[in-house]
């Protein structure tokens, strides 16, 4: 991880299994329609949002309430030059009991500021784990997933 890729931290007042659970559970905080799984290592599930973005991630570490890291085996982002941008990188999330609450660290690993859709990918990710995921943690309440 370098200081360049995207991510993101919060503390939730949740145990570490209910932060880890949420995670696996992508359907229930990713905006688009997901197909697959992520609940065990070596599951594969596909992500799509209209016709903008289509990527395959693949789970290559599962540590149960500590870390889950997804590959990008395949990725299509339409609104960028480099439709492939993706490709080849991590997707983080770091698990630790502060205290009597719960710490998730979200890191892109690999999407840094040369890529063109850093800035766009930034914001996305700030809303998607920040909000989505942090309300899913904390209230159980799946967000609304209309593909648009």
């Amino acid at each position: 991880m370098s200081k360049r890729d995207i991510s993101t931290t919060f503390t939730v007042d949740r145990t570490p299994g209910e932060a880890f659970a949420a995670i696996n559970d992508v359907a229930g905080w990713w905006s688009g329609k997901i197909t697959g799984s992520a609940s065990k290592l070596n599951d594969e599930f596909t992500y799509r949002y209209q016709d903008l973005h289509v990527s395959k991630q693949r789970v290559t570490e599962f540590v149960p309430g500590k870390k889950v890291v997804w590959l990008v085996v395949d990725a299509k982002l339409n609104f960028v030059a480099n439709k492939k941008e993706w490709n080849g990188t991590k997707i983080t999330f770091d698990i630790a009991k502060k205290g009597d609450k719960t710490q998730v660290r979200f890191t892109h690993v690999g999407l840094d500021p040369e890529h063109e859709c850093y800035e766009d990918c930034s914001s996305a990710w700030g809303s998607l784990v920040k909000v989505n995921l942090r309300k899913l943690i904390v209230s159980g309440q799946r967000s609304a997933m209309d593909e648009i």
